[in-house]
């Protein structure tokens, strides 16, 4: 179904084994020191500055990584399939979620291996976090080695000229990509773009954990959506291969938005219908369907940009070329969650019953309350507040800076096309 053209294949072949390696090696470091870095949880808490190290490692090697798949994708595809490499890259990332997440989660649960896998109750879940590092870390080890000898690339092909001669060129190159009016113009509307969705996406599952829906069963309302979420990048690619992918991403956005409030109303539902036993099973059927038609909408916007970025990135950088503008529709959704929660708590109004005169608009002022024998009470929740400034933010968007987003379609491939300034 796909053409291939093999062109710079033994170039990124070999730039992406010795970096699969590295990862492997450094998730089986990981699985001997994450226990420690963690902490004990009684007395002795994380190791928040090397957690901070080790996680910048992570993204650092991923991102390496992810330049080489991305430069795989745009050689490996003809330029009038390139639209799927945003298929391949939603699917693969499916699965990993779930293995990573989803049945993590189960099987280290205690209660959820006492309850469905043992028939002895135990402390501890069948699986630790760093016995899963040392898993994956050996799968890395392995499955590298495999692609490295069973590989097979053709010899006789002459790689392209190559548009960069170093990591100083590179950068230089990606300069003046970003300074091109097209690119600007995308990274400046796609930067802006997930603002409506960031209460949604980044506070809501906290919140149902405040509200006491465990943590476990949400993940476990993960695993319908599996199916579901590696059905829906094959059907939106049908969409989002031809020469408008932004269109779908257009259509998507209003649904999105008022999803939003439908995670507002679950976070306000849930403390109404718990009861002793937890949760009634119609309050998580609720969860899953609403669920279900966000990542509807979710996988519409992602799969939509994800072939954009494909379908214009210059096939002469274009590993290097195709994340960049990857990375900067991902910071596009970093940004507005990272801050919906730092301002959920400044947005939260609380005072102090039970106590005269003290009130609780710190956290000092809040251990003053308490002391003198009160206590804080929420009296406006500042999720709910994010919920309803970020709708009218994400529909002021679609309305007046969304046509201009679809525009972008309309460029010609000139206007996307790498400019040496040698």
């Amino acid at each position: 179904h796909l053409t291939l053209q093999n062109k710079n294949l033994p170039s990124l072949l070999f730039f992406w084994c010795p970096n699969q390696y590295v990862l492997g090696l450094f998730m089986i470091y990981m699985s001997t020191q994450v226990d420690a870095l963690l902490g004990d949880g009684h007395g002795r808490g994380p190791d928040v500055a090397a957690l901070t190290v080790t996680f910048f490692l992570f993204e650092f090697l991923a991102a390496t990584q992810d330049i080489a798949v991305d430069g795989w994708a745009l050689t490996m595809l003809s330029r009038e399939n390139v639209g799927y490499a945003s298929t391949c890259n939603s699917v693969g990332q499916t699965a990993g979620y779930f293995l990573g997440n989803v049945l993590f989660l189960a099987l280290e649960s205690a209660s959820f291996c006492n309850k469905y896998l043992r028939f002895e109750p135990q402390p501890r879940g069948i699986v630790t976090l760093s016995d899963f590092l040392f898993f994956w870390g050996a799968v890395f080890l392995v499955t590298t080695t495999l692609v490295a000898f069973l590989k097979k690339e053709n010899q006789e092909l002459i790689p392209a000229k190559e548009e960069t001669k170093g990591i100083t060129d590179t950068y230089k190159l990606l300069f003046s990509i970003i300074k091109m009016p097209a690119v600007l113009t995308f990274c400046l509307l796609i930067l802006t773009s997930k603002v409506g969705f960031s209460a949604a996406d980044a506070v809501t599952g906290l919140k149902l954990v405040e509200e006491g829906v465990p943590k476990e069963h949400l993940a476990l309302l993960a695993v319908p959506m599996v199916p579901l979420q590696i059905i829906l990048p094959l059907v939106i690619s049908k969409y989002t291969a031809g020469p408008q992918p932004l269109n779908t991403f257009y259509k998507a956005m209003p649904y999105r938005l008022l999803l939003g409030l439908e995670f507002a109303f679950l976070v306000w539902w849930a403390p109404k219908v718990k009861h002793e036993g937890g949760f009634p099973v119609y309050y998580y059927a609720v969860v899953v369907l609403s669920y279900a038609l966000h990542q509807i909408t979710l996988y519409s916007m992602y799969v939509a940009i994800m072939a954009f970025n494909a379908k214009v990135s210059d096939p002469l950088i274009g590993g290097t070329y195709m994340t960049l503008l990857n990375t900067v529709s991902n910071l596009g959704g970093n940004w507005p969650s990272t801050v919906a929660l730092w301002l959920v708590d400044p947005l939260t109004v609380k005072e102090c019953a039970g106590a005269q005169g003290h009130t609780c608009a710190t956290a000092a002022a809040a251990e003053l309350c308490s002391a003198a024998g009160g206590s804080c009470l929420t009296t406006l929740d500042g999720y709910y507040v994010e919920s309803v400034v970020c709708l009218i933010l994400g529909f002021a968007w679609w309305f007046f800076l969304g046509p201009k987003f679809k525009k972008l379609q309309e460029e010609g491939p000139s206007s996307w096309k790498c400019k040496r300034s040698n």
